[in-house]
């Protein structure tokens, strides 16, 4: 596949997300939807349908209360590069793979439509996209999911990375994001509860920090830093003071965040045993 190459301004060459899932959003209904960072809105995309390649097919893990959570995620060359991602135990992600499954030469191009199903469930037909014909196989919910997801792989060219949710599946490590990653460090440095975090995220309509503006990252990190000083200072304007002071400007000047952090818990915990 040729694709003619655009010059001149453009936006950076990112790929564009779909998140499947059944809702509303001021009164439009959707299955899937993209999501804007910086609005921290879902926006809903109002085509059922996307027609482009598929190149590639990975397994994605997200940790959620204290657990892998699966996720597939379908790569599709189009006008743009695009991630159909979904749970890799939705009903869509099932019936992708059981018509993925039929295909041999993905070199041709495809029509993959979300369907809406009962109770908010959304189910994926797909279509061959030159002769507008269904690709169907019979519903099986006992099918060995993890030897459909590694043959279509293989039928791909062996480029899609893999996580074994089963011993099937080889192990190949994922790239975390480095704002995931910082709140982690952050987190276990703080000892702040995992679930917190979580809840802190899903009031924003998350799932992971990354998917938030930097600043709404530093708030959740103020956040987490200031409820560990809570108990740890006399004044309470001491703590977010001494934060502002030590931490955030210390990395504005180039210091390393984590030990900042650290160094300002050393701090507070000094100045509290002196106090005592």
């Amino acid at each position: 596949m040729f694709t003619e190459i655009k010059l001149g301004l453009c936006n950076p060459p990112e790929p564009i997300y779909l998140f499947v899932n059944q809702g509303e959003v001021d009164g439009e209904s959707f299955v899937w939807y993209k999501f804007n960072i910086s609005q921290e809105k879902k926006i809903p995309v109002p085509q059922r349908a996307l027609t482009g390649y598929l190149s590639e097919l990975r397994l994605t893990t997200k940790e959620f209360k204290g657990k892998d959570n699966f996720k597939l995620d379908i790569v599709v060359s189009a006008d743009e590069l695009y991630v159909i991602r979904t749970g890799v135990e939705t009903n869509f992600a099932k019936s992708f793979l059981l018509a993925a499954s039929l295909i041999q030469d993905f070199s041709k191009p495809l029509i993959i439509v979300a369907n809406a199903g009962d109770e908010n469930t959304v189910f994926c037909n797909l279509y061959d996209a030159a002769s507008k014909s269904r690709i169907e196989r019979e519903w099986n919910k006992n099918a060995d999911w993890a030897t459909i997801i590694h043959d279509i792989q293989s039928r791909l060219g062996g480029t899609s990375s893999t996580i074994p949710f089963t011993p099937k599946l080889s192990v190949v490590p994922q790239p975390v994001h480095p704002q995931d990653l910082r709140v982690k460090n952050i987190r276990t440095l703080l000892d702040y509860p995992l679930d917190l975090v979580k809840e802190w995220l899903q009031f924003q309509d998350v799932d992971r920090p990354s998917l938030l503006h930097i600043s709404k990252i530093n708030e959740l990190v103020k956040t987490m830093c200031l409820a560990w000083a809570a108990d740890k200072c006399e004044y309470p304007n001491h703590a977010e003071s001494s934060y502002q002071n030590q931490v955030v400007d210390g990395v504005v000047s180039g210091a390393d965040e984590l030990t900042a952090i650290n160094a300002w818990m050393q701090q507070l915990q000094t100045a509290k045993a002196g106090a005592v």
